[in-house]
């Protein structure tokens, strides 16, 4: 199984008593993730996601966030 370095890049409550803290993970091969870890009660959802991903999700969010309705590409 190989390495991998974690690093936290931030940790802050959302909504409806949400913990959001997000990593930047390096394995040992050089791939590099973000990981989004949300925590609600006992429940956990993670997920890795690759440069590309976070680049177009950024976008959308920003987008959404700025009145502007998420214009991030919408493309599969």
């Amino acid at each position: 199984m190989s390495e991998e370095t974690v690093s936290e890049l931030d940790r802050f409550d959302a909504p409806w008593n949400k913990k959001v803290t997000l990593q930047d993970v390096r394995h040992e091969s050089g791939l590099r993730m973000l990981r989004i870890r949300i925590k609600e009660g006992t429940r956990f959802t993670v997920m890795d996601i690759d440069e590309e991903t976070a680049v177009r999700w950024g976008k959308a969010m920003s987008g959404w966030a700025a009145g502007g309705g998420g214009q991030g590409g919408g493309q599969d």
